[in-house]
């Protein structure tokens, strides 16, 4: 039996793994070929570490369907591990594609090893976060081998995709100190390296020891996200200098790892006017070869906290549309707090929505079947049937409950076209 490393060695070997085959079966459209294809040359992702057994795989990449993330974690404020394990099933139950562990707080590696317990869809952390929780040092005082092992101990946990900074360079930092900014740095996992490399006049220690982290990749087949530290963080901000400057080192750093079998995606912005969302896709696209593009929003206005949920789904369609195959939900709390159980159920439908309307307008073959189904269901008057294949059953069955079983809704009662067709027989 031939072994291989990653997901994309795999491919390259002709090997086809188990995660390969749970993406042919979730992507009807696709051919085992395509797919192996795609994978071999780094254009589709399957985030699965060698350490997660129940992984079910799930791609990334253009003619896929659009991927959802959900955030949640431990904070310092909100220190309720129970809690965050109800939103990992919940989220779960709610079809969401993937989970990332934002934890800062209390004993981060025994959620992170409950959470490979208990999750078959791809996890993913940021372990720069976890490095300041763990050592409680300043952050001067951590060193690169500080670093590196966080991420290793993340990687041997069985974590898919970790969020590393590697493109927030010195030239990066040139560039924001020659181009103000109205919101400065909003990654927290950017703003640490920052501060870091400023502090101790030194190059980014993931970028300085690349090299070091694709090996790391390689042992335990994790996927880079390759993190955009200096995504804008409010829409006066986007498309700025050093939003770009970072995207095109993010590009040298792909082909780095692709070279190396290491798989690969880029995060993207972040605070976006709607004008910019497709020249944002497609600068992205460009500088970073065609790689899978995981985007959070993006938020199209800075004026809605509480419905940040409706002002990222805005974004992420037209998003999506454009080039973006991951997007990670914005709940009706960002900004403003951590969510809670509802504000996740919130934020994934609303993604939900937002994805599947790009699949729509992609193409993708069957994803608008879905709709004409429910079409037919309304057409037909069957209420049961429209509780099944709506998006969120339990919210359209609650709606529907003070209606006192009307054969129509209540705005049109007897006058309802549908009703009036069927009686017809138009």
């Amino acid at each position: 039996i031939m072994s291989y490393t990653t997901q994309i060695d795999a491919a390259k070997k002709g090997i086809f793994t188990k995660q390969m085959a749970d993406v042919l079966k979730e992507e009807k459209h696709i051919t085992k070929e395509w797919l192996m294809d795609k994978v071999s040359q780094g254009k589709i992702a399957i985030p699965a570490n060698k350490n997660h057994i129940n992984i079910i795989g799930k791609g990334v990449g253009d003619g896929l369907l659009t991927k959802i993330n959900v955030n949640l974690g431990v904070s310092e404020a909100c220190n309720n591990m129970e809690m965050e394990i109800e939103k990992v099933k919940n989220a779960i139950n709610l079809k969401a594609d993937a989970i990332m562990d934002l934890s800062i707080f209390g004993d981060t590696r025994a959620f992170r090893r409950r959470l490979v317990e208990e999750s078959p869809v791809m996890l993913g952390t940021v372990p720069m976060y976890d490095a300041v929780a763990k050592y409680g040092k300043n952050i001067k005082d951590m060193s690169v081998d500080d670093l590196f092992r966080v991420t290793e101990e993340h990687m041997e946990d069985g974590i898919d995709f970790l969020t590393i900074h590697a493109g927030l360079n010195r030239t990066c930092v040139e560039r924001i100190q020659k181009n103000p900014r109205l919101t400065h740095i909003v990654s927290r996992g950017g703003s640490i390296l920052y501060e870091w490399m400023l502090k101790n006049d030194k190059e980014n220690p993931f970028y300085e020891n690349y090299d070091r982290l694709l090996e790391l990749c390689k042992k335990y087949d994790v996927t880079l996200s390759l993190g955009d530290g200096l995504r804008p963080g409010s829409i006066k901000d986007a498309t700025d200098a050093p939003q770009i400057q970072e995207l095109i080192i993010l590009g040298e750093l792909t082909k780095a790892a692709w070279a190396e079998n290491v798989q690969v995606m880029i995060e993207g912005p972040g605070h976006v006017p709607l004008n910019e969302v497709v020249t944002n896709m497609q600068i992205q696209k460009k500088l970073c070869h065609g790689a899978p593009f995981y985007i959070l929003g993006p938020v199209v206005t800075d004026i809605a906290p509480g419905y940040d949920h409706i002002t990222s789904a805005i974004g992420g369609t037209l998003a999506a549309t454009a080039g973006a195959n991951f997007l990670c939900y914005v709940t009706p709390a960002e900004h403003l707090r951590l969510p809670d159980v509802h504000d996740v159920k919130e934020g994934l439908i609303t993604a939900r929505i937002a994805a599947h309307a790009a699949d729509i307008a992609n193409g993708i073959p069957g994803a608008i079947d879905w709709d004409h189904a429910m079409s037919k269901a309304r057409r037909e008057l069957d209420w049961e049937k429209m509780y099944k294949l709506a998006i969120d059953p339990e919210k359209a069955r609650e709606y529907r409950k003070d209606t006192n079983d009307l054969e129509a809704c209540s705005m049109c009662g007897d006058m309802c076209p549908m009703k009036r067709a069927n009686d017809n027989n138009f």
